[in-house]
């Protein structure tokens, strides 16, 4: 650790590091594996002492697992999005009967998540949301469409932001909604496909969906309020995890740079360097802002960082294989999933890195209008 440690999270990190030495298998069933976590009480970790299921733990002992988990090589998460995002906002905005419903599923990994935001049209713009919610008795009906949603495919349950205000724009008029995925005829799932030949990411499609008034965060017309909290939860002790992968990257790379021959070149030696250098740089960063006040700021930042790095990152892994970067680990024939290697895997899905989870053009705007109090950027009607 690189601050605060003392005996008792170095054997917080020895339980974590021990328990997942035994048991983290990158071919286990994804499903199978949250349901693993949440029996052994590791999902939930940073959330406060409050009878849903989970073990509590310090921040410094929250990364300590997230690191351990990013080290083992312990399967991709799928509950990640409802532990990390749902729930912080359900403890901070809903309700004690949302809460009680909600969160102890999430700790066991018996529930998963998927988050409806961007759109067509909108894109990382929250506030041109058109999707619409009409209040109808007990329920609410929801029309509309969501582009980019990670894991729609496997969501049990959806968060989405929709216009429950009819004649409202921009930010006004917004609600927080819960919405079960398991409604056929009325939600339907495409799945997206990307150069990678996956689809991680889906268009979810809304005709007529169901969602309870009850199940409105924060209540009716502060999505808003509700849906800007959410986004400040994209930092901290996840970026920390997130760099343990990026370090295992980057050492990949250097090992190809040696092997290849291509360190030799001064031009990618020093790209290497400043690679290394700034991944140090976005540690430093990250614990800098650990557990602080979060400035207006601090995840636009953090985002901007990290996207624009790693999407460097896949270039030089390319790069250091010079032509050879160009022929895949196997045949390939028209029609069928074309085969990639790590590096050339690596390469094209960071080409996403600065559009999902809000364009760098978004990030930007956010500091220049919230931290540095620039004029605001025109906006059209929605």
């Amino acid at each position: 650790m690189d601050f605060g440690s003392t005996a008792e999270d170095e054997d917080f990190r020895a339980e974590a590091r021990a328990w997942l030495d035994e048991r983290a298998d990158p071919s286990l069933d994804r499903r199978a594996w949250e349901r693993t976590l949440g029996a052994a009480g590791w999902i939930g970790l940073g959330w406060p002492a409050s009878g849903y299921g989970n073990r509590t733990a310090t921040l410094t002992q929250q990364v300590a697992w997230a690191e351990e988990y990013a080290r083992s090589g312990a399967p991709p998460r799928s509950g990640h999005i409802g532990e990390n995002l749902l729930a912080p906002t359900l403890i901070a905005h809903g309700s004690e009967e949302q809460k009680s419903r909600f969160l102890p599923p999430v700790a066991a990994g018996e529930e998963l998540w998927c988050q409806g935001y961007s759109e067509p049209g909108a894109g990382s713009d929250l506030a041109g949301v058109r999707t619409a919610a009409a209040r109808e008795g007990a329920w609410y009906r929801i029309s509309g469409q969501k582009i980019w949603t990670s894991l729609a495919q496997e969501a049990d349950w959806c968060f989405l932001l929709a216009r429950t205000g009819p004649g409202t724009r921009r930010h006004h008029g917004l609600s927080f909604l819960l919405v079960p995925m398991d409604q056929p005829g009325r939600i339907e799932v495409r799945p997206i496909r990307q150069l990678t030949g996956t689809s991680d990411f889906n268009e979810v499609r809304f005709d007529g969906a169901r969602a309870r008034v009850e199940h409105v965060v924060g209540g009716e017309g502060a999505g808003w309020q509700v849906a800007m909290s959410l986004l400040g939860l994209e930092r901290g002790v996840s970026t920390l995890a997130q760099q343990i992968g990026f370090a295992r990257e980057l050492a990949d790379v250097l090992r190809t740079a040696v092997e290849s021959g291509a360190v030799r070149d001064p031009v990618l030696r020093a790209r290497l360097v400043r690679q290394w250098a700034e991944l140090r740089v976005m540690r430093w960063n990250a614990l800098r802002t650990l557990g602080g006040p979060a400035g207006p700021g601090a995840p636009s930042v953090a985002k901007l960082l990290w996207a624009a790095w790693h999407q460097r990152l896949g270039e030089l892994a390319v790069a250091v294989r010079g032509a050879t970067a160009a022929v895949g680990p196997a045949d390939w024939s028209p029609g069928a999933p074309y085969p990639l290697d790590p590096a050339q895997h690596l390469f094209l899905f960071s080409r996403a890195d600065t559009l999902y989870g809000g364009s760098d053009q978004i990030q930007r705007t956010i500091i220049a209008e919230r931290v540095l109090g620039l004029p605001a950027e025109p906006k059209g009607a929605v």
